[in-house]
């Protein structure tokens, strides 16, 4: 697209905001987009980092130290890294969101408007397994994108749930640490990346997005601890949906102050351009209100079937998994899934819409137990009893991703987990010097 495809009350919108900029605003259209990666801290390492630098010749994000830009031509996302979770790609500007809210391990922490999962994968890289993520959104389809991130990230302490932001805000009130709202919003930021962005933009979706922003905040504003900070974050350029939104929320609620308000423009920054304010909630004057939540006591003969579904599982595991802990959490059952809840402490989560109930264990098949692929992606090589690494460049990696059955040693028997240089990439049985693939049909490459 170029600048002359712009709607002419866009650009006349925007002449108050830039003044003696917009000239440079309006040229940035007839510019490429930029492209970004972000490297997953649950799974990098210095040693991956320096070698897909270089095997993609990445520049360094200014105001994310793990991300990166990357030309159209390298095409990370077709790598087995990113498969394997390495890294998530992600529009450079868009990552400013996350280190500006500054997650921290160990708090209980909502994105509420989260699909497809860049800022929610980025927030549970910070918290580096510890604590409680929420992660919801209210599209199912969307939700269930959110969910496969989350997996294939190897995010285990995530809930996924698919749920409006007043239904949340009736089960969490003032449950969270940190809220990250990246408000659905008009997309003038999507212009050069989505023309279907640019067809569908007008004043009156402006005026319909604002109106929307206004309910989800005040639900936020419930569900934030005394003390709590949120971001708020969208991808599009009007005040009126930033920093008149921002005013109107302080205004409506005088215990949040705005602590940082940031704007990326693409004229000044190598990026498609983002809005972020950071808010912080007073302290609550009553002890007794501070933190409270909304809980309920799971069904004691529910949980008693439960316990016993880890018990079993730990079992296997202790056989198949002897450097693998459990991280904290409560187990669930769904037919016959098991899923660890990352949290100690019962969560209202009855009746909820959840696409993914935490780390999923494993399936409980008559007299077995079969692992779950999300528990593969979470885990490094030395866990597992049996693991087979392939290089990169070997080509049973590509054959293992489309889902075939590879040729493996005759004393390799039974549960083996597969790796591309050290990270995990799913499940294969081994029998007979053959390993059965148990990539989920759906992650195949076809």
């Amino acid at each position: 697209m170029g600048k002359e495809t712009l709607p002419s009350a866009y650009i006349e919108q925007m002449k108050p905001m830039l003044g003696g900029d917009l000239p440079a605003f309006l040229y940035s259209y007839d510019l490429a987009r930029t492209q970004g990666l972000r490297f997953n801290g649950l799974k990098t390492s210095p040693e991956l980092e320096k070698s897909v630098i270089s095997m993609f010749d990445l520049k360094p994000v200014p105001w994310c130290p793990s991300g990166y830009y990357y030309t159209e031509a390298t095409r990370p996302g077709k790598h087995p890294y990113h498969q394997a979770g390495l890294y998530y790609i992600q529009e450079p500007s868009a990552m400013s969101a996350v280190e500006l809210l500054d997650p921290q391990p160990g708090e209980t922490i909502l994105d509420l408007a989260a699909a497809p999962g860049g800022k929610s994968t980025h927030i549970a890289s910070k918290m580096n397994g510890q604590g409680l993520l929420i992660s919801n959104e209210i599209h199912p389809e969307r939700a269930k994108i959110l969910a496969e991130n989350v997996e294939r990230m190897g995010i285990s302490n995530a809930l996924v749930t698919c749920a409006s932001p007043d239904e949340l805000s009736r089960r969490f009130l003032k449950a969270f640490d940190r809220i990250m709202l990246d408000a659905p919003c008009s997309g003038e930021g999507m212009f050069r990346k989505d023309p279907k962005a640019l067809e569908e933009w007008s004043p009156s979706m402006v005026d319909m997005c604002a109106a929307r922003q206004r309910d989800i905040l005040d639900h936020a504003y419930l569900m934030l601890k005394p003390g709590g900070t949120m971001a708020y974050s969208t991808c599009t350029f009007n005040r009126s949906e930033n920093e008149d939104m921002m005013e109107y929320f302080t205004r409506s609620y005088p215990d949040m102050e705005i602590a940082v308000m940031k704007r990326l423009w693409p004229h000044q920054e190598d990026g498609e351009g983002h809005f972020v304010a950071v808010l912080r909630k007073k302290e609550n004057t009553d002890p007794a209100e501070a933190g409270k939540r909304s809980r309920k006591q799971q069904d004691k003969g529910k949980n008693k079937t439960e316990q016993a579904a880890l018990r079993d599982f730990e079992a296997w595991s202790a056989e198949e998994l002897p450097g693998f802990s459990l991280p904290v959490g409560t187990p669930v059952l769904f037919g016959e899934s098991l899923y660890l809840l990352p949290s100690s402490e019962p969560l209202n989560i009855s009746g909820l819409k959840i696409p993914r109930a935490g780390l999923h264990l494993a399936y409980l098949k008559k007299n077995r137990i079969e692992p779950a692929h999300a528990l593969a992606m979470t885990l490094k090589p030395e866990h597992a009893k049996q693991h087979i690494r392939l290089e990169v460049d070997n080509p049973q990696a590509q054959s293992y991703l489309r889902g075939e059955t590879l040729p493996v040693d005759f004393s390799l028997r039974g549960w083996t987990l597969v790796t591309v240089d050290g990270l995990p990439i799913g499940w294969g049985k081994a029998s007979g010097g053959q390993l059965k693939n148990h990539l989920p049909k759906g992650l195949r490459l076809f």
